[in-house]
């Protein structure tokens, strides 16, 4: 018998869901084609990834067999999807879980996430009525359950996956919102002890995160906050949109577990009597800054944050911009040269960069003086300049600056009338950033070549002058020392070749990056000209042969700090006592190349 059924426009009699397991022997005969087809969960999920919606619906004519009787109708097949929503950071969560349950979307949840949306007032579904077992281990078992991996994991286009769920009881998983434990924030506490810091190493979550993100093709993963409103407006778009959209999260959720995982290794391998060098390496970075280009124009370039175990990132992306246009890609590797050099001295320091060059160093009673020190040692470099204080800027200083074009200003604080004063000079950038506490924080240097990267330690090394070696005749006097010490502590900052000639705690001439050692010594002496008389010498590395030593000597240095170790260093220091000059060497080498 056949009987027409009563219909409305959006009529959903029979009304098929995920969660119910149809039989195989419904059968949907369209009264359009030529092949009927079965009603289960496998149609359904095909007709949900075909028309790509959260709520598919199929308005069809129809006969549906039942094994008798044989219905006749017009209507819809209505399909819901389901959510699992599980998270550490709740930030919009409560909106996104309500917007999808708004389109018919079944949340499932766990722990504190449910509560939270419970208390939202949006329906949630308790993990454990999906799973069937509670949460066990004081919650380190939750989701690692064939219920919720099943339900991610399932390919919907494949029959035997969609009949292995069916017969298991498994409802497919469409989107999976999960952003882990607060491992990073709980490491930079030092008064959380092992076993604290042991329990919020993830384990369900990043599981969770990489079957949905394998999955792609069927399951939006998101771990951002920042990407619930782009999933809510892709939902409404074309499914070669919502495809693109679900590969980009799969990427990003991908990325999340990974850097996850660096902060993990690297927190066990501090502890670890192992080499700073492990077998595999990985490295924690987060995008903090997206500048206009790279070193040209013609490059794309991006600024992350390295990420650590046991305390959070210091460094020029954390500065406070006052005034001026975004960083650039240069900008922000001279900030940092300058930053760095001016935190080398306790004093009043003032720092001026060109191209990472500090080509203007001082410490002096004021800061003002210190400026103008630094200023005095290449007049015509600092122009466009970055220049860096490690004292508030008071006005006298500001004056001093404003009577030329500088790119950057940077300290770590800045009096109210400076302020006012620097705020008026047009095209330059004022940061605040307060000066380093202790010793740098040790970490690789990393340097890119073809095929790979070599990685080293920092050169963080500051040779205590008890342990240099005086090598000539006259011993340097006491101001010579303390400008031999300043000129070595300086070293590392320049590449090699490098020479800095130093008087009076300033650096008055300096040659960098010269492939011959002569060569960086002749630039340091004509850009110091007069002020070589009486002056000292560093070099960052051991004179090959007397003749450096002699160039020096003619330009008016009188004491000379290097590292020693050539061949001919008896050579060397034979040219400094002819000269009468003193010689320290320092036994360690600043190489930068």
């Amino acid at each position: 018998m056949v009987e027409r059924l009563p219909l409305n426009d959006e009529f959903t009699t029979p009304s098929f869901h995920l969660n119910d397991h149809l039989p195989a022997s419904v059968v949907v005969h369209p009264l359009n084609s030529i092949q009927p087809f079965p009603v289960n969960a496998s149609f359904m999920l095909r007709l949900m990834h075909e028309r790509g919606r959260s709520k598919a619906v199929l308005h069809i004519t129809a006969l549906i067999e039942l094994r008798p009787p044989l219905h006749h109708f017009q209507g819809a097949i209505e399909i819901t999807m389901r959510a699992l929503i599980s998270v550490s950071d709740k930030t919009g969560v409560a909106e996104l879980a309500a917007a999808l349950s708004a389109r018919g979307v079944e949340i499932v949840s766990t722990g504190g996430t449910a509560a939270a949306l419970s208390t939202a007032g949006v329906p949630v579904l308790p993990v454990e009525d999906v799973t069937g077992f509670p949460e066990m281990l004081d919650g380190r078992v939750k989701t690692l359950h064939p219920a919720v991996h099943g339900g991610l994991l399932a390919r919907r286009e494949l029959d035997d996956h969609q009949r292995q769920i069916d017969k298991a009881g498994i409802s497919p998983i469409t989107f999976l919102v999960s952003n882990l434990y607060p491992f990073e924030k709980t490491v930079q506490h030092p008064e959380n002890n092992s076993a604290e810091i042991i329990e919020q190493i993830d384990i369900g979550g990043p599981a969770m995160v990489r079957a949905g993100a394998k999955n792609f093709d069927h399951v939006f993963v998101l771990t951002d906050p920042s990407d619930y409103e782009p999933l809510l407006a892709v939902l409404d778009a074309e499914p070669s949109e919502q495809q693109e959209f679900r590969r980009a999260m799969a990427a990003k959720a991908f990325g999340h577990v990974s850097t996850y995982d660096s902060l993990v290794a690297a927190y066990l391998r501090a502890t670890a009597p192992d080499s700073p060098f492990p077998v595999e390496l990985s490295i924690g970075l987060r995008l903090a800054k997206t500048p206009k280009y790279g070193e040209n124009a013609h490059q794309k370039a991006a600024a992350y944050t390295r990420l650590r175990p046991g305390g959070t990132a210091q460094g020029i992306l954390q500065a406070k911009q006052l005034k001026g246009e975004p960083l650039s890609f240069n900008n922000y590797l001279d900030a940092d040269a300058a930053w760095q050099a001016a935190q080398l001295f306790d004093g009043p320091t003032v720092c001026i960069v060109k191209h990472t060059v500090p080509c203007g160093l001082a410490v002096r009673d004021a800061l003002a003086a210190a400026y103008q020190a630094a200023f005095d040692g290449d007049p015509i470099s600092a122009f466009g300049g970055i220049v860096a204080l490690n004292q508030q800027v008071d006005p006298e200083t500001a004056r001093l600056m404003r009577k030329i074009k500088l790119d950057i200003i940077l300290a770590p604080a800045y009096d109210d009338e400076a302020l006012e004063l620097l705020r008026k000079k047009k095209g330059t950038r004022i940061l605040e950033m307060p000066n380093r506490e202790g010793r740098p924080v040790p970490e690789l240097d990393l340097r890119p070549i073809s095929g790979g990267l070599l990685v080293q330690e920092k050169d963080t090394e500051v040779s205590d002058s008890s342990s240099w070696r005086l090598v000539t005749d006259r011993a340097p006097t006491e101001r010579e020392k303390t400008d031999l010490a300043f000129a070595w502590k300086t070293t590392p900052l320049i590449k090699s070749n490098a020479i800095v000639f130093v008087k009076n705690l300033a650096i008055v001439g300096l040659g960098a990056g010269q492939p011959n050692r002569l060569e960086s010594v002749a630039i340091a002496a004509r850009k110091a000209g007069d002020h070589a008389k009486g002056a000292v010498m560093a070099s960052d590395a051991f004179f090959p042969f007397s003749d450096g030593v002699n160039a020096a000597v003619d330009a008016g240095i009188s004491a000379i700090i290097q590292p020693g170790g050539s061949m001919r260093d008896d050579e060397v220091i034979q040219a400094a006592n002819e000269a009468g000059i003193a010689m320290i060497f320092t036994g360690i080498r600043h190489f930068r190349h």
